[in-house]
């Protein structure tokens, strides 16, 4: 049996969405663990414990796979620039259960720049090859950064490198990335690898829009326009208000009456407790005149998502970067038309005018003439859904895990290709 090490040290895969560090990482690591369980694989994903109060092992990700929670500074969430620091006691705890438990590994796994450079010490001490992925990347952020308070710390961009030099191979999940990687980082070719996420088709697919629309409360009658993401300046959801904004003055709103729902964050916390982005976004719908029209609904359960998607009329992925754009895959396996911002794995993953629209980044007046053009047309929104879900039928993950097994054989054997 293969027996994988899998490295997710800034955040769990059992995390509610919608924090500020829990996105697409975690629908990630949670899925490509229980997938290769189901393919016969054993995985032991290690993760900072965050809080005391949950066990230290636990068994949900199914198959005898086990998630970790390894105690690394203080038991509570911390700034991520503050984690690095930590990391000795994370690859010691690692060591420790490892030896406690008799546990030898084939390979491992790295998630996020952090994981790499855990696995960087571990790969030295169990003498086994490494896989990385990244996820996002510290220079393609510092290049869309809006505010000082956005720009990624050179201490990041020196642990990416580090990462990418000890990894024996590195996973893109789209071409753009690997032409990040190549460009922005010098990084090898002959040991990256594209391969995209999947998606999990046995959650995530088309329900009749009544039947969702009663589970997640949108009345009779009414039309959801959705965003689903963290709260923070790099997703763009200002953009997303301002188009909102526009179809209200332009009428179109009036004549097709639709209201955003936002899915993400925390906008009940108190005044001193809620994130900057996130009370500005609740400013920008006031001062906008649209905080009708705007409903922001919070975190909520990945198992709820799939009526969220299939209820709303079209859901927008206004990203000033992603590598990939998971949300967006999610939606059209649940068959619902989706606009996203051209920019990064979005561009490769969203097909203009077959199961989306693509806009430019940060233009409202884009976003509002395509979100306006979905909800006054009923049948395109229906085609481009239908095709939508057919083509994430491409991204299942009963066709990614067999690849992503491949690659690992591969690089256990020292193969390159």
């Amino acid at each position: 049996m293969l027996k994988v090490a899998m490295l997710s040290y800034h955040t769990c895969p059992l995390a509610t969405l919608g924090g500020k560090d829990t996105g697409g990482m975690n629908v990630y690591v949670r899925d490509i663990t229980r997938e290769l369980g189901r393919e016969g694989v054993h995985v032991d994903v290690f993760t900072r414990s965050q809080d005391e109060h949950v066990p230290h092992v636990l068994h949900d990700l199914g198959f005898g796979n086990r998630v970790v929670h390894v105690p690394a500074g203080p038991e509570h969430p911390l700034p991520k620039d503050e984690l690095a620091g930590h990391l000795p006691e994370f690859v010691a705890g690692i060591e420790t259960f490892t030896a406690e438990k008799d546990l030898h590994y084939d390979l491992i796994h790295a998630h996020y720049w952090l994981s790499g450079l855990a696995g960087e010490k571990l790969k030295a001490a169990w003498k086994v090859p490494m896989v990385q992925m990244f996820h996002t990347l510290g220079k393609m952020k510092n290049r869309v950064a809006r505010s000082p308070a956005e720009i990624e710390g050179r201490y990041r961009i020196q642990g990416e490198e580090r990462a990418l030099k000890a990894a024996d191979r590195v996973i893109a999940a789209t071409l753009a990335e690997q032409s990040q990687l190549q460009f922005l980082y010098h990084a090898d070719l002959k040991k990256t690898t594209i391969l995209p996420p999947g998606v999990d088709t046995s959650r995530f697919y088309p329900i009749p829009p009544d039947e969702a629309r009663a589970v997640v409360g949108v009345p009779p009658g009414e039309k959801m326009i959705l965003y689903v993401g963290r709260i923070e300046p790099l997703k763009g959801v200002d953009t997303l208000i301002h188009a909102i904004a526009n179809m209200r003055d332009e009428g179109v709103l009036t004549r097709y009456p639709h209201y955003l729902t936002i899915i993400g964050g925390d906008p009940d916390a108190s005044p001193e407790a809620m994130t900057a982005e996130m009370a500005r976004l609740q400013t920008l719908c006031q001062q906008l005149g649209i905080g009708d029209l705007v409903l922001f609904r919070g975190k909520q359960n990945q198992d709820s998502l799939p009526y969220y998607y299939s209820a709303a009329e079209v859901v927008v992925v206004p990203s000033h970067y992603e590598s990939f754009g998971m949300v967006a895959l999610e939606a059209m396996a649940c068959g619902t038309a989706v606009v996203a911002s051209q920019v990064g794995g979005l561009a490769f993953l969203v097909q203009d005018g077959v199961t989306g629209f693509h806009v430019p980044d940060g233009d409202p007046g884009a976003l509002c003439a395509s979100l306006t053009r979905l909800v006054q047309d009923q049948e395109l929104r229906a085609r481009i859904g239908e095709q939508a879900a057919v083509y994430a039928l491409d991204y299942a993950w009963e066709r990614i895990t067999p690849r992503m097994i491949s690659i690992y054989q591969d690089v256990i054997a020292g193969v390159s290709r």
